[in-house]
Formats: structure tokens, C-alpha cells, sequence
């Protein structure tokens, strides 16, 4: 696949619209390409290697298909030791000769330094996802896939083999990866990643229950998506923390997101001052007993969560009076959640912009997204609800989904052990289930 330099419409509008031009990429090359891995590097000369080995680990049919674009960055305000790490990553790939074909970006030196203002992983990612969008070669019928990874992460020797399957055989726009935190009982973290991950897959389980249409999990480094829902969504943004959240969101808004579960992305559990929320700041904050990081939310916001939705997502639910009637029958709380989102006033204006039933139901999708979704359930817990210790919140939902476990409350709040083998019951069962 050789460069021919013809850009849909479609990319080339994007480019012009949204993306940034003081960065490119460093090496030149004419060849072009169905897959793109975009990795940001922020500080990772030490453990970058590991990601590149457990990529060159995947088919080689595939990696001769296949791109890999670094984006080495820092802030134009970071510490010597940042910039001095950059360059070592730097120094790294240009002398990379391994089975990748990897190319990189210097969003870290002089004046290429990200502007501090933006410097974050969400501004890396979009600069390397929008340089990707100059690399595919449009000329061949394949998908044409952005896969989002980090530069402390590692995949399972299946992982472009089995995304780009599911996106052909399955005909997927978007999606989000089955993944694990490595856990080594040795160290410190382990703990706190057990409790962390504890906590992802039981709010996934109360959105799964509620029949939420954002029921996936928001882990930025398992993403998966096609170029055409990459340029509808509007490209990356460019938040320094929950950038993954809010981008899923958009994508959700084109098709159901699902999770593909035959392979495996496995994060990192280390701790990081990177971003001010996410894995690695629960880490931190865990590993400091801020705060107990056992509580998690009610599972009766859940409930109401799955009543709501149960009546707001049917049919019936047209008539805005009727919608509020019937809200505060559900829960006053909820009732008084609609009037501060200022419910009345949006729903009217979606009734005038919509001509059919099927219109009103994308709406709806549309309006109760995922961000309202996480502020009703923190509206009820501020208001209604308090936190609950996470296996008390487990046992409430272990009959309703059959998890198998009989838990020993007293116990698993206090043994690791037992955590971590709830832990591992909780991702067979998403991995087989769910």
C-alpha cells in the first residue's frame, strides 16, 4: 500500500475544521495503511518498550497492516527530568527496527511542548489520532480503525487480529475492549487496583441492570473506532481529565457501544499524577486512606435509575406533563432532578424538532446521556441515598444477576484475598455473561 495522498471529503472537512498543525509526524514514509495504534507518552522511556513488545507479539499478516503513532508530549511548563524522559523515548524509536512500523510525533521539545493550558493526554491522543487520519489508505474496501492504547498498557497477542474481525464480521463502528489490571500481590498498589476495578465493574453491572444505553465502561485505553465515527463525533477532544468519557459519549450518541470480549487490554494499576481523576489518582488517593475507597454508590440509585428510564424510554412517555407526573411518582428526588436539568423547557423544543416516533426515541437517547446519567445518581446521593460499602453493594446484586459468590460481608472488607477472588469472579462473569 503506497501513498496516493487522496483524502476523502469527509476527512479532509475534518482537518481543515478541527485538527492542529504545528505537529507531524517525524518520519517520512509513503506507505499507507487499514489499522493505526495512537499512543500518548508522557514520562514512559522505561516502560514504553513493554507496550511495543506485546503489540509486536500480534500476526504479522495484521502488523504488516497496521501503524503505530507515538505521541511523545509534555507541557511547555514541565521539569527537566519530563523533557529529559521524552528525549530518551525519542532516542528509542528513532532507532526502533523491531517487526512494528511505528512513527512518531515530538509534542515535547522547544516549541513543541504542549501549550499548558491544553497539555494533557486527551490534546496527545487527538493530535495522533488526527495525523492518523492522513495514513490510512482510503483506496482499500477494509475498515479503516483508530485504535486508542497507552504507553504503560499491554495487549494479549490477539488483540488486532480479533478488533478488526469483530469490526468486519460484526460490522462495528465503535467499541470498547475486555480488559484487567495486572495485579502482583508484592506490591502496594495491588490492593487499591482490586478495589478500583471492584468499583468499574459494579457501576458497570447497575447500568447493565437499569438498561442504560451507556453501559460500557469509559477506559480510554481500550477504545476501538472507524474513521468515519471518529470524524462524526468531532475528532478527540481535548480535556485534560475524562476525555475518554465524554468521547465514548459522542460515539454512543451514532451506535450502541459493545464491548468486544474475546481478547484483552490490560492497564496499568500504577499509581500517577498525571490527570486529576481515573485509575492512577484512585491509586494515589487509596494508597494515602484520603477517604474510604470502599464506598460506592446506593444500588437503589440503580433502581430508580431502571424505573426512570423504564418509563422515559417507552412510547407512552411523549407528553411532557405526563413525563413529570409520572417522574414524581417514581421518586420526588428525580422529579426534582428534572426540574434543575430544566427538563420542560428541552423536552418542548425537542416535541417541535421532531417529526416521528423514531425521532423522539433518538432524543431521548440523546438528552438522558451519559453525563446526565452520572448526575442523576450523584443527585441521589447527595441528596437521598449515601454511599454503601462495595461488597454490601455486590451481595444486592449477586441473586439478580447470578453471580455465583455467597459473600462473607465482614470478611471481604477486610481480606485482600477474598476481594481479589471476587475481583476475578466479577471478570469471568463479565467476560461469559454480560
Amino acid at each position: 500500500m503506497t501513498e496516493n495522498n487522496i483524502l476523502p471529503d469527509s476527512v479532509i472537512n475534518y482537518l481543515n475544521k478541527f485538527a492542529y498543525t504545528n505537529w507531524g509526524l517525524e518520519k517520512e514514509s509513503h506507505k499507507l495503511y487499514d489499522n493505526i495504534v495512537v499512543v500518548p507518552s508522557l514520562a514512559e522511556s522505561e516502560r514504553i518498550r513493554t507496550c511495543l513488545n506485546a503489540l509486536e507479539r500480534n500476526d504479522e499478516n495484521i502488523l504488516e497492516r497496521t501503524l503505530v503513532i507515538i505521541v511523545i508530549n509534555n507541557s511547555d511548563k514541565s521539569e527537566i527530568e519530563i523533557v529529559d524522559n521524552n528525549r530518551k523515548t525519542f532516542q528509542l524509536l528513532s532507532n526502533y527496527s523491531g517487526k512494528l512500523d511505528i512513527n512518531f510525533v515530538d509534542a515535547f521539545s522547544g516549541k513543541k511542548a504542549l501549550p499548558s493550558k491544553l497539555a494533557g493526554v486527551g490534546f496527545a491522543r487527538k493530535i495522533g489520532l488526527d495525523l492518523a487520519l492522513t495514513k490510512f489508505d482510503y483506496s482499500s474496501s477494509e475498515k479503516k480503525i483508530l485504535f486508542w492504547l497507552d504507553a504503560d498498557c499491554e495487549v494479549e497477542q490477539n488483540y488486532l487480529e480479533v478488533v478488526t474481525d469483530k469490526f468486519k464480521h460484526r460490522n462495528l463502528n465503535s467499541a470498547v475492549i475486555e480488559y484487567e489490571h495486572r495485579i502482583n500481590d508484592q506490591e502496594a498498589e495491588s490492593r487499591a487496583i482490586v478495589c478500583y476495578e471492584t468499583f468499574l465493574r459494579y457501576f458497570k453491572l447497575g447500568l447493565v441492570y437499569a438498561k442504560s444505553h451507556y453501559d460500557y465502561h469509559a477506559i480510554g485505553s481500550t477504545i476501538v473506532c472507524n474513521v468515519d465515527s471518529y470524524i462524526k463525533a468531532g475528532g478527540m477532544n481535548s480535556k485534560q481529565a475524562g476525555e475518554d468519557f465524554y468521547f465514548l459519549e459522542k460515539l454512543a450518541k451514532q451506535n450502541k457501544i459493545e464491548t468486544i470480549k474475546e481478547t484483552t487490554v490490560y492497564p496499568s494499576p500504577r499509581k500517577s499524577w498525571r490527570v486529576p481523576f481515573g485509575t492512577g489518582q484512585r491509586i494515589t488517593r487509596y494508597l494515602k486512606n484520603i477517604q474510604d475507597e470502599y464506598l460506592v454508590y446506593n444500588p437503589m440509585s440503580f433502581e430508580l435509575l431502571k424505573n426512570w428510564l423504564e418509563f422515559f424510554n417507552s412510547d407512552s412517555a411523549i407528553d411532557g406533563d405526563k413525563i413529570i407526573s409520572e417522574a414524581k411518582k417514581i421518586n420526588l428526588r428525580l422529579y426534582n432532578f428534572l426540574v434543575e436539568q430544566k427538563f420542560e423547557k428541552s423536552w418542548n423544543k425537542i416535541l417541535n424538532n421532531s417529526d416521528s416516533i423514531d425521532e423522539i426515541r433518538k432524543q431521548k437517547i440523546f438528552w438522558f446521556d451519559s453525563f446526565r446519567t452520572l448526575k442523576l445518581i450523584h443527585f441521589v446521593r447527595q441528596n437521598l441515598l449515601e454511599d454503601i460499602n462495595v461488597y454490601e453493594a455486590l451481595k444486592y446484586f449477586s441473586k439478580i444477576f447470578d453471580l455465583n459468590f455467597d459473600l462473607d460481608l465482614e470478611k471481604a472488607k477486610k481480606d485482600y484475598y477474598l476481594q481479589k477472588q471476587i475481583l476475578i469472579s466479577l471478570r469471568n462473569y463479565f467476560r461469559n455473561k454480560i
